[in-house]
């Protein structure tokens, strides 16, 4: 078959550079145009050396007239607020738009405009938009024309509560999200909290009980209990380069559960979903395990003393948590297997 044209803008950045060597390592797709306007007019071989054997290509201005005329799948992975600028005219020209911003998650425009201060006039085009968390939207996802793909604090939380939301196993007052993100998630513009010297040797919390992937979480736990969920959420920076570890407790309905049923449940709900693995009994995921991947490790127990649930979850913040999570929604949509030209196994140790 002959592969599909490809443009990737905000080529430059952490989730740009990953797309590109996916794409790359793609059967069915082409890579023909890269975007930044920051990084316009130079050669991506010299922001990313690693890159010149393979890809001898010059970033180029963006412009939704030109990606329209080169591409026909488009990934976005540029600041908030800035996909709504060109998403209209490249759907308007036949694309299938993947963005990676938080711009089109939402189905509520007034909840985005609170939380990220930017004043909309798409809402038209944002209500056409799919959710692009696979394990949980994957009918919906075929043949869509727009995905508003989750980050990785949404994507890692996420799949640790949808078996216990779906199945109405715990409390919706009671979950609490402890999630703690690698460096690489704060993106590849300089910013001081990010320097060696001051996050190395370090953990921090940040965005306590403001952070705005809070209502983004609990707009997708409303969808799988059918009704209001409320979570409380707080991320943390750890002197690692990539990776997101989410901690998730709730306090279960049936202190008859054990950890075994519980298991149970979670295998069901994966099975046949390649990219969650649901570890044995007495075994949680290091991050390790998942970098340079597009996997989700799963593992949990359940504490009688308190009977609260925990369940723990890991995955690549640049990969399942991004780029790789984007090319997952792509094959889907277009009916390839999902694992097409995705990692399967991590750079160890």
């Amino acid at each position: 078959m002959a592969k599909i044209p490809v443009a990737v803008v905000g080529a430059s950045g952490y989730g740009g550079v990953q797309l590109v060597r996916l794409i790359l390592g793609h059967p069915y797709l082409e890579l023909v145009y890269l975007g930044g306007d920051s990084s316009a007019g130079q050669e991506f071989a010299d922001i990313y050396p690693h890159l010149g054997h393979q890809l001898h290509c010059v970033v180029e201005p963006v412009d939704a007239q030109v990606i329209a005329r080169k591409a026909q799948v488009v990934f976005l992975s540029l600041p908030n607020g800035v996909a709504p600028g060109l998403v209209p005219d490249l759907l308007a020209q036949g694309c299938q738009v993947f963005d990676l911003s938080a711009d089109y998650r939402f189905r509520d425009m007034q909840i985005y405009q609170t939380w990220y201060g930017i004043e909309r006039t798409d809402g038209a085009v944002a209500a056409k938009a799919v959710y692009g968390l696979p394990e949980l939207y994957r009918e919906s996802l075929v043949n869509a024309t727009l995905v508003g793909c989750p980050g990785c604090y949404p994507t890692a939380s996420l799949l640790a509560l949808a078996p216990l939301l779906r199945q109405g196993l715990v409390a919706w007052d009671s979950i609490v999200i402890d999630a703690k993100s690698g460096t690489s998630g704060g993106g590849r513009q300089a910013k001081t909290h990010l320097l060696l010297a001051e996050a190395d040797n370090s953990i921090s919390a940040y965005g306590v009980g403001r952070h705005r992937h809070r209502p983004e979480i609990e707009q997708v736990c409303g969808d799988l209990a059918g009704q209001p969920v409320k979570v409380q959420f707080t991320p943390h920076l750890v002197p690692m380069v990539r990776g997101i570890l989410a901690t998730v407790y709730a306090q279960v309905r049936d202190p008859g559960l054990t950890t075994e049923d519980l298991l149970l449940i979670y295998q069901a709900f994966y099975r046949g979903k390649p990219w969650v693995r649901v570890l044995p009994p007495g075994v949680y995921p290091h991050t390790k395990w998942a970098w340079g991947t597009n996997m989700c490790y799963l593992g949990l127990e359940l504490d009688p003393h308190t009977d609260r649930v925990i369940v723990i979850s890991a995955i690549d913040n640049l990969l399942k948590g991004q780029a790789g999570q984007a090319v997952q929604c792509l094959n889907i949509s277009r009916g390839w297997p999902e694992t097409t030209g995705l990692p399967q196994l991590s750079f160890y140790p």
